[in-house]
Order: structure tokens, then C-alpha cells, then sequence
């Protein structure tokens, strides 16, 4: 509690002021140390989240891709080489967060689709996503920002 103490009481109207008001440079020290403190851990966990947010681009992407060689395969009984080949244009996810590469096996009777992080994703602890014909998921990096998949 702060005790206020005015001028004397019968000094004029502009001499009076309070004395002891406003903060102590301690005060305002330690503020911006609990600030400091708060940041250095909300940082880090915002920009994991916001990876795992925009990972979600990529794995859209596979899984569309997927679907499209799997009516492919319908169709032709081989699955395509090329994204052209499947109808869609460019390799680029909807956010432009990935990009993805097609790699058939010789025989065209297996896929391996890779989505590689580009831009600000291209950060991401997990690094390449992959799902092959058989529905198996993996990545490339590790997880250390949360599960992959």
C-alpha cells in the first residue's frame, strides 16, 4: 500500500502533488522479466502447432493423389506415372505448403507418393511425407514436433 502525501495543506492549488506515485524502475524490471519468460515458451509452441496446422496441406494432398491413382488403376489396371496422367495439374498442395512427387515401380503395379515441404513448412521436424499403394504412411524426419501422421 502506498501512503500519498500532499503539500501542505494551505500551500496554493499548483504547488500541491502527490508524492511516491508511479512505478520503480524494479517494478517495471521485473514485468518485462515475467514477459520475457512467457514468450520464450509460447514461441516455440505456437511455430510447432502451426507446423502441425499446415502439415495437414500435405497429407490432403497425398491422400488425394492416392485416391486419384487408385481410380487410375480402375481404369487401366496400372497405376500412372505422372500427375498428368492422373488429371491433376500442378504438384503443389492447395496452400502451396507441399509439393509431391509420383514414383511408380517398373511393372506400374506400385506407387510411392512423396510430399516435400516447401516455403515456411520447410522447417517441419517430419520433413518429406510418404504413402505408398498399400496405405502405409511415413516421413522421412522425426517427429519432434508431434506425430507425423
Amino acid at each position: 500500500m502506498r501512503i500519498v502525501r500532499f503539500a501542505q495543506a494551505g500551500a496554493p492549488a499548483r504547488i500541491r502533488r502527490r508524492v511516491g506515485s508511479g512505478y520503480t524502475l524494479i517494478e517495471l524490471m521485473i514485468v518485462l522479466v515475467v514477459i520475457a519468460i512467457l514468450a520464450a515458451v509460447a514461441v516455440p509452441a505456437y511455430q510447432s502447432q502451426a507446423f502441425r496446422a499446415r502439415r495437414s496441406d500435405g497429407k490432403d494432398l497425398l491422400l488425394r493423389v492416392a485416391l486419384a491413382e487408385e481410380r487410375h488403376y480402375t481404369s487401366f489396371h496400372r497405376y500412372a506415372d505422372t500427375l498428368a496422367d492422373l488429371g491433376l495439374g500442378s504438384g503443389d498442395s492447395e496452400r502451396s505448403y507441399y509439393t509431391i512427387s509420383v514414383a511408380t515401380a517398373r511393372s506400374a503395379q506400385a506407387y510411392i507418393l512423396s510430399a516435400m515441404p516447401q516455403g515456411v513448412q520447410a522447417g517441419d521436424a517430419c520433413a518429406a511425407l510418404t504413402l505408398d499403394h498399400t496405405g502405409v504412411k511415413g516421413e522421412s524426419g522425426g517427429t519432434g514436433n508431434g506425430d507425423c501422421w
